[in-house]
C-alpha cells in the first residue's frame, strides 16, 4: 500500500488541494491515464483511507488516475452529524468534479466516482445531478440507500459492491439496487464483512472495480 514514485511505472502522486474550500488530497496521474476517479469516502474517513489508497493505487496501475480528498475539513468532521449529511458530501464531491474538469492533467478524462459507506449515497446524488458528466459509479460496502429519490434518476451505469456477511447493508442494497434505472450490478463477495478485511476480499473489490471502470471509461 505504499507509494513508490521513482519507479518509472507508477503514477506521479501530488498533494493537492481542492477548490472552494481547500480540502486536502492526493491526486494520482498514471502515464496515458484513460480516465480519472474520484473518491467519496464514508464515516468522517478521508484521504488517507487506507482501504481507499489501496483501490486507488490498484486503478493507477490500470491506468485510471484518481482523486482522494477529504471531503470534510478537520472542524466539520468532529461534528458527526456532517458525517450523515449527505447532500453536504455531495455537494463537495461535486466541488471535486469541477476542479478534476478544470486540472489540466485531468480535464479531458471520463470521470467515475467510487464511493464507501455514505460516501456512496454522496457519490449518486453528485451523479444524479450532473447528468452526462459522470461515466460510472462503484460503491463499496457503501450506503446507497441513503441517496433516496436521487436513486431513480442516476444515469451512470453504477455498480454496487457488498460483503456477503454485511447482513444489514446487503439488505439495503439490494433495495437500493431495484430503485436504480441505470445500467447496474450488484456483486456480493461472499466471506466478506462490512470492510471487506477477510484475506483477498478487498483484491476482489479491486478486480471487480477495475473492470467496471474499464469498461465504461475506455469505452
Amino acid at each position: 500500500m505504499h507509494d513508490h514514485p521513482s519507479s518509472p511505472a507508477s503514477p506521479s502522486v501530488l498533494q493537492v488541494r481542492v477548490a472552494p474550500h481547500g480540502l486536502e488530497g492526493l491526486l494520482r496521474i498514471p502515464r496515458n491515464a484513460f480516465g480519472v476517479v474520484a473518491f467519496a469516502h464514508g464515516s468522517g474517513s478521508g484521504r488517507l483511507s487506507p482501504r481507499n489508497n489501496y483501490v486507488a493505487e490498484a486503478l493507477g496501475d490500470a491506468g485510471i488516475a484518481t482523486l482522494l480528498f477529504d471531503l470534510l475539513t478537520e472542524q466539520e468532521a468532529e461534528d458527526r452529524r456532517n458525517v450523515f449529511d449527505i447532500a453536504l458530501l455531495a455537494e463537495r464531491l461535486r466541488h471535486a468534479m469541477r476542479w478534476l474538469a478544470g486540472h489540466e492533467d485531468t480535464q479531458r478524462l471520463p470521470m467515475g466516482l467510487f464511493g464507501a459507506s455514505t460516501g456512496a449515497a454522496a457519490a449518486l446524488v453528485a451523479a444524479a445531478e450532473a447528468q452526462g458528466q459522470v461515466a460510472a459509479v462503484v460503491s463499496r460496502g457503501g450506503r446507497p440507500d441513503l441517496a433516496a429519490e436521487a436513486l431513480s434518476r442516476v444515469g451512470a451505469p453504477t455498480l454496487l459492491i457488498v460483503g456477503g456477511l454485511d447482513t444489514t447493508v446487503l439488505e439495503l442494497s439490494r433495495d437500493a439496487f431495484a430503485r436504480l434505472r441505470c445500467e447496474k450490478a450488484l456483486e456480493i463477495v461472499p466471506g466478506a464483512t462490512h470492510l471487506f478485511e477477510e484475506p483477498g476480499k478487498l483484491q476482489a473489490v479491486v478486480a471487480l472495480s477495475r473492470d467496471w471502470f474499464r469498461t465504461h471509461l475506455a469505452s
